[in-house]
């Protein structure tokens, strides 16, 4: 045992010994960057100018990243450069973060996609005119290292943006299917602050005079992007230039909107499965007549050539010609006026408009009578709202859910058929600046799961009776029924789709 000691004690004695001699060199030496992420840089602002020094930037001395303004097309606030960059931060924070340099008329060399490196000490970060902005940097110290390098461009509704002005200010965002208020008046131009709404809130696009885009006619709906500038009193948008205000078709709002359905009644489905409407205004029929089309895609293998107007076993139509419903009421389509099918509460108290022995009767102008209006299992089912009752091959629905599984219901052609589209709360005709009119292509996939045996399935959003926007999009809900349940239970639970304006 005492050798043992002695052994362990000679060893740690050798190995003390090494350590103390260890060179300087044998140690890795860590240089701080001469670089600070807009991330750090911002948080050195707070609510005071700051006047910036190695000390104050960590060792640093300098910012890089890349230019977002464009200074020839006169839409940014004079004299100011505009670089955003971002760092890794872990924890899947996102850095991306942007800043505005003062150097006055150099800022006009510079073009969005430059790659710049800016030595910022000795400068000072201040508020002027509510921007963040670096005062005091000498023009001759920015580098530029490339130019053409890609630009990150935010996606951000408006509510957030509102409610986040400092994390997007001075970065290029995006607002989509913004909605102009009041509608631009004929003749009427982007300069001045126009208002737009996306249906998550309202945020101001900004025009100076002088900007290229000025005189250019105001568009009605748009996606549009633009840096975001904090003003005294909010957060604006302002585009660079025309291309960057991307026209959009203008959502009609739907009479309708759909708000559940039940696809597996108790017993027979022949003639006991019903849709359910809300109206999201006063509707009367005879005068504003529509249209119901639903679509079950059991054992299919092709796409239908003439999309919602395929007939047959694909498409049964409900012509909707009479009968009044109020703005907030629920109303229905179906079958017989149960529940839950055979045996189940009548409801026939219910606002109903459109009844029908789908079963044994052809639809309204197409649609084999069928015992199964609604799938319950198998390929992608769905319906759609029309505005009128000629539905054809090249009509576009008001409002279109889709539920259940996959199946071969779209073509990418030519010629391109399947299922038409609207923008609604799950589909965009508008992507990447391209048109995508039908329900699996590009992003426009998604839909409801198939419910459980026992459940009608309530869609809960928020929908704007103004513009026709979504501001939250529906989600599906089961509310179990039995064959006592009540009217009640399928009107007056909580999840329900909710109208505002």
């Amino acid at each position: 045992m005492k050798h043992i000691i002695l052994y362990l004690a000679a060893i740690f004695i050798f190995g003390s010994t090494l350590l103390s001699c260890k060179r300087e060199s044998d140690y890795v030496v860590v240089n701080p960057s001469p670089f600070i992420a807009n991330f750090d840089l911002r948080k050195l602002y707070k609510n005071a100018e700051v006047q910036l020094n190695t000390t104050n930037l960590a060792g640093a001395n300098s910012i890089r990243g890349v230019v977002i303004s464009d200074q020839t097309n006169g839409n940014v606030p004079a004299g100011l450069l505009i670089l955003q960059n971002s760092r890794i931060t872990g924890s899947g924070i996102d850095s991306l973060r942007g800043i505005a340099i003062n150097i006055g008329s150099e800022s006009v060399k510079y073009v969005p996609g430059d790659s710049v490196h800016i030595k910022i000490d000795g400068s000072t970060l201040k508020r002027e005119n509510g921007i963040l902005q670096l005062a005091g940097v000498n023009a001759s110290e920015i580098k530029k290292i490339a130019s053409g390098r890609s630009i990150k461009v935010q996606a951000v509704n408006a509510g957030t943006l509102n409610s986040r002005p400092d994390f997007y200010e001075s970065t290029l965002i995006t607002i989509s299917k913004g909605v102009v208020e009041p509608e631009p008046a004929t003749g009427e131009v982007f300069v001045g602050d126009k208002m737009i709404n996306d249906g998550f809130g309202k945020v101001t696009v900004h025009t100076e005079a002088n900007a290229s885009l000025a005189k250019a006619a105001m568009v009605p709906f748009a996606d549009f992007t633009g840096i975001a500038f904090k003003t005294s009193n909010a957060i604006q948008i302002w585009p660079r230039y025309l291309d960057d205000v991307y026209e959009l078709d203008i959502i009609k709002v739907s009479p309708l909107v759909i708000t559940g359905y039940l696809v597996d009644p108790t017993s027979s489905d022949a003639n006991y499965e019903y849709m359910q409407f809300k109206a999201t205004k006063d509707i009367n029929f005879a005068v504003t007549p529509m249209a119901i089309v639903t679509t079950n895609n059991a054992g299919i293998t092709a796409a239908p050539v003439l999309g919602w107007a395929m007939g047959g076993v694909r498409t049964y139509k409900f012509n909707i010609t009479s009968g009044t419903v109020k703005k907030g009421q629920f109303c229905y389509v179906g079958g017989n006026k149960n529940i839950w099918g055979a045996g189940s509460t009548n409801i026939s108290a219910a606002v109903w408009i459109k009844s029908m022995q789908y079963a044994t009767v052809n639809g309204d102008g197409f649609g084999t009578a069928t015992s199964n209006l609604l799938a319950n299992s198998g390929n992608v089912a769905g319906i759609a709202v029309f505005d009128g009752i000629n539905v054809t091959a090249t009509s576009i629905p008001l409002d279109v859910v889709m539920f259940g599984g996959g199946g071969s219901i779209y073509s990418a052609g030519p010629p391109e058929v399947g299922y038409r589209i609207t923008n609604t709360d799950k589909y965009s005709v508008i992507q990447n600046r391209k048109r995508v009119s039908f329900y699996g292509a590009g992003t426009n996939t998604n839909k409801f799961a198939f419910p459980a045996a026992t459940n009608f399935t309530i869609l809960g959003g928020v929908y704007d009776a103004t513009t026709g926007l979504w501001s939250t999009g529906r989600v599906a809900r089961g509310i179990e029924l039995k064959a006592n349940s009540q009217l009640s239970e399928i009107e007056q639970a909580t999840g329900f789709t909710t109208l505002v304006n």
